[in-house]
């Protein structure tokens, strides 16, 4: 049997590359004849970095920042082989992996740092940028990022807005004349996992900030913001940015990005799954089963997440594909249709969130000597 496994990281807990070697250990014990072929994925969030610099070559440096809270981090900036093409992460420099819990509210959070980690790219030479849009603590539209690269805001006084998401309330004028002149002439891949607009009931306040820790009157107060927020990006632009799908991706970095630059938005698990060839291994006709997952399915995995991703890819060419997870979420049975057969939930039991994180690696071995053993059985089974 060959065997393609190619999941995303389980966020917190193990790393793609970590994830894939695991489930193809599991495998192996049971059946050491069987063919593993690990492609570790992302989708724009932790781990598009290395995925992408991984297969087409380059290099990685690091860089000291401004993070979500404002305080220093270290943050990789991916520069590609051609060395024209950079590789940068939101989540590297504005990540919520970097706010403990306790400290986690996008009313506080800035997206700075990520604009710091775009003028290193631009002192290296680059000219095309890939940004992955996932895993951001920041709900601020990228109002953090645009100020970094030389975009000045206004209220109505002609006071300078400081760099606080509540400023945006008395945002009256956007000034260009100091943006960083470099980046005329720099186009920006914004890849995304997700295609929620940038307000409304299915925008990046209401669908993401509870889980960067806004309170539910919080929610309501940063789409008022991001909404103004909008009037002001709108007119600069002239269309209506805050209905572009996608736009509200990374607390709505996407739409700041958008109105300012050469940028375009594209699914995040596509690119990488682009210049990885995975297609064309599926193609050949030589692979059996798909594995992938991620550390949640749920109802936001047919938005743009790696395991749907693949899945689509793998249904292209009629071959099965089984999702590992930590968590089966609410609207899980909505990947059914999109090319994922079965999700395997990888605890054995009724047990805490950190002890299931610590443990992962045994249970994603675990896990796959189950599935094993069971595709050995239904091998037998006549129809």
């Amino acid at each position: 049997m060959k065997i393609i496994i190619a999941p995303d990281s389980f966020k917190g807990s193990l790393n793609a590359g970590k994830v894939a070697e695991c489930i193809a250990a599991g495998f192996i014990k049971t059946d050491p004849a069987v063919e593993c072929y690990k492609i570790p994925l992302a989708d724009g969030g932790e781990g598009t970095t290395h995925c992408v610099i991984g297969v087409i070559g380059g290099r990685l440096l690091v860089r000291t920042v401004t993070g979500p809270l404002g305080e220093p981090v270290q943050a990789e900036i991916g520069i590609c082989k051609d060395n024209k093409t950079a590789v940068i992460e939101v989540a590297g420099a504005s990540g919520l992996t970097l706010v403990p819990p306790e400290r986690r509210n996008p009313l506080q959070t800035t997206s700075k740092g990520t604009g710091e980690l775009i003028l290193a790219a631009l002192d290296e030479g680059c000219n095309k940028i890939i940004l992955g849009l996932g895993g951001s603590a920041t709900n601020d539209g990228g109002f953090g990022i645009l100020k970094a690269l030389g975009v000045r805001f206004f209220d109505r006084e002609g006071l300078e807005l400081e760099d606080k998401v509540r400023d945006l309330a008395r945002l009256d004028k956007i000034d260009l004349g100091s943006l960083d002149k470099r980046l005329q002439n720099v186009q920006f891949t914004l890849a995304c996992d997700v295609d929620n607009p940038l307000c409304g009931s299915q925008g990046a306040s209401a669908v993401y900030g509870p889980q960067k820790g806004a309170a539910r009157e919080q929610v309501e107060e940063l789409d008022n913001l991001l909404g103004h927020y909008a009037d002001v990006l709108e007119a600069v632009a002239g269309y209506r940015v805050r209905e572009v799908p996608g736009s509200g991706a990374a607390g709505g970095i996407a739409a700041g990005m958008l109105t300012m630059f050469n940028a375009r938005i594209v699914s995040g698990v596509e690119i990488v799954l682009e210049l990885m060839a995975v297609e064309g291994l599926l193609a050949k006709g030589e692979i059996d089963l798909l594995i992938t997952g991620e550390g949640e399915i749920n109802g936001q995995s047919v938005r743009g997440k790696v395991p749907v991703g693949v899945a689509r890819l793998a249904k292209k060419y009629g071959i099965p594909v089984i999702a590992f997870t930590g968590c089966i979420g609410p609207g899980s049975e909505k990947v059914y249709g999109q090319g994922i057969e079965a999700i395997i939930p990888i605890a054995p039991g009724p047990i805490s969130l950190s002890e299931s994180m610590s443990q992962v690696e045994i249970f994603l071995e675990e896990t796959a000597v189950r599935v094993s053993k069971l595709l050995r059985i239904g091998s037998k089974i006549k129809d």
